[in-house]
């Protein structure tokens, strides 16, 4: 399987939408970006530079304080079926990052995912579809260097419409990609599809 199908995989994993299935809630339903946030509407104003990549180090938390996540990170592997593992749904503050791909902040695209809901009401990545443009993401690595990394970009896809290189191919430069369930809300199938955040290298903290 390849990265960017082991990527996929992740995807499609963490969009049950337990939560939404059992209490069947319409009052309350996980933001969605508007389309000033999508690449189509184009760069915000004042462009962020990319800096240098990183050499690889293991992530061990991620935080995005415009939508007040703090999240540790997990290493997701394969399962027994060739699948990638998911976070644990039971945790609402857990997301988990592709162990067997780019670490954050190292040259390629690192695949950071976790669940929009579980069955206890919002998780980790419930609010992904509010943020805007210029955003920070926050990545805190093994090696005490904390990178930093803008949002280029926030959009959703449907499952049949997933656009894979798009999402998961090397740009030559230090990416990060935030994964959550997105798009049209079946009761009976769950999301229809994934939320996207597409983010870019552009500053690190020392230890």
């Amino acid at each position: 399987m390849s990265a960017k199908a082991k990527g996929w995989a992740l995807a499609a994993a963490v969009c049950a939408g337990v939560w939404l299935v059992q209490n069947g809630s319409h009052d309350l339903t996980p933001p969605v970006p508007s389309a000033a946030q999508a690449f189509a509407a184009g760069p915000r104003a004042h462009t962020d530079a990319a800096a240098d990549p990183l050499p690889p180090s293991a992530p061990l938390r991620l935080s995005i304080p415009d939508i007040e996540v703090d999240t540790p990170l997990m290493r997701l592997g394969l399962d027994g079926r060739g699948g990638l593992e998911v976070p644990p749904a039971a945790d609402r503050n857990l997301a988990g990052w592709y162990g067997g791909g780019t670490s954050p902040g190292a040259d390629g695209t690192a695949v950071v995912a976790g669940h929009v809901d579980n069955a206890k009401g919002p998780a980790v990545f419930y609010s992904l579809g509010a943020l805007k443009k210029g955003h920070r993401i926050e990545v805190s690595r093994a090696d005490g260097r904390t990178a930093v990394f803008t949002i280029d970009a926030i959009e959703v896809y449907e499952a049949d419409a997933f656009p894979d290189q798009k999402v998961y191919g090397a740009k030559g430069r230090a990416e990060l990609r935030v994964i959550t369930c997105g798009g049209g809300f079946s009761e009976k199938t769950g999301y229809q599809g994934n939320a996207v955040a597409f983010a870019h290298l552009i500053g690190v903290r020392p230890a």
